[in-house]
């Protein structure tokens, strides 16, 4: 097995534990960036309607698309970060360079695996999103069968991954599963500028400890790189999330969107949910690094052993 594999398959691992560690956040994030400004109210009142209205469970809304989604996004992405890194690498070897990727090559490699993983699992993430805000609540009631004061109001049923995927079909046809992949591929620029910083703060700390990172290390570098890129690129993930829950007749062009939200909300309309946003991505990147620096040596290791082994077992037969 190849070690752009060994990176994905890390990387994957790495992604789900870190994203069942913080999913609340993820879902109180996506409900301010797709509602209104008039609807949203601090996080700690967001969370007490969740769960006054849904249970615990509204928390987790979409949680077994996500997990779905982002092992397939993160193996993906490390798998062609990894095969680009790796080309630049033995060109620098053979030019008789440093292996050490530069800021361009970085981005480079950023940008091509963020593209590729973007057009493979933009459907998977539309889905997530519209589970995660419930944006098909349930049905009104009929006038005739109105609560009445003793009677409490039902919570609305959530969302499967099936439903959803068959709503989008028939309210858009193939078409609603790409909502929102031209701010995406925008968004492409977020993973170049948190791999960037992270790969060029990696060298320069081994350079001064002359050793690997640790996991310890991987943790604090990723969670820097994070928080630069999220804050700085917030407005268009707004702006992809709302594309994502729109209705058939509701999509526009970004430039469209973004003047909608500011006229509409103000400024602050494009931060919407930002709190929640920066802490959930800041620690979801944070252990997506530790763990898939750790995961990686494990896999690594485990790899070698049996390697090890088939060798013996080889010499033995003989």
């Amino acid at each position: 097995m190849s070690d752009n594999v060994l990176h994905a398959v890390a990387g994957a691992g790495g992604g789900v534990l870190s994203m069942v560690l913080t999913y609340p956040l993820i879902t109180l994030s996506t409900r301010s960036q797709v509602e209104s400004k008039r609807a949203q109210t601090t996080v700690l009142d967001a969370t007490r309607h969740i769960i006054q209205r849904e249970g615990f469970s509204g928390l987790y809304a979409g949680l077994d698309s996500a997990v779905f989604g982002i092992s397939v996004t993160n193996f993906v992405y490390y798998y062609w970060y990894e095969w680009s890194r790796a080309a630049f690498e033995n060109a620098a070897v053979k030019a008789g360079r440093s292996r050490k990727l530069s800021t361009v090559e970085s981005m480079i490699a950023g940008a091509v695996a963020g593209s590729a993983t973007v057009l493979i699992t933009n459907p998977i993430w539309v889905v997530n999103t519209r589970m995660t805000a419930r944006k098909r609540g349930a049905p009104p009631p009929s006038p005739s069968l109105k609560p009445t004061l003793a009677e409490p109001t039902p919570r609305p049923a959530a969302p499967t991954t099936i439903g959803e995927v068959k709503a989008l079909l028939k309210e858009g046809g193939i078409g609603a599963f790409f909502a929102g992949v031209m701010p995406a591929l925008v968004l492409v620029i977020n993973p170049i500028l948190q791999y960037t910083i992270f790969e060029q703060l990696k060298n320069l700390l081994e350079r001064r400890r002359k050793r690997s990172v640790t996991p310890t290390d991987a943790f604090w570098l990723g969670a820097l790189g994070k928080l630069v890129a999220t804050g700085l690129t917030y407005p268009y993930i707004t702006v992809k999330a709302r594309m994502h829950v729109a209705g058939k007749n509701e999509h526009v062009s970004v430039l469209t969107a973004l003047r909608k939200i500011v006229k509409e909300e103000g400024w602050s309309g494009l931060y919407g949910g930002i709190a929640p946003k920066l802490v959930q991505s800041v620690i979801t990147a944070a252990f997506l690094f530790a763990f898939k620096d750790a995961l990686f040596k494990v896999a690594q290791a485990t790899l070698r052993n049996r390697r090890a082994q088939a060798a013996k077992l080889l010499l033995l037969k003989k």
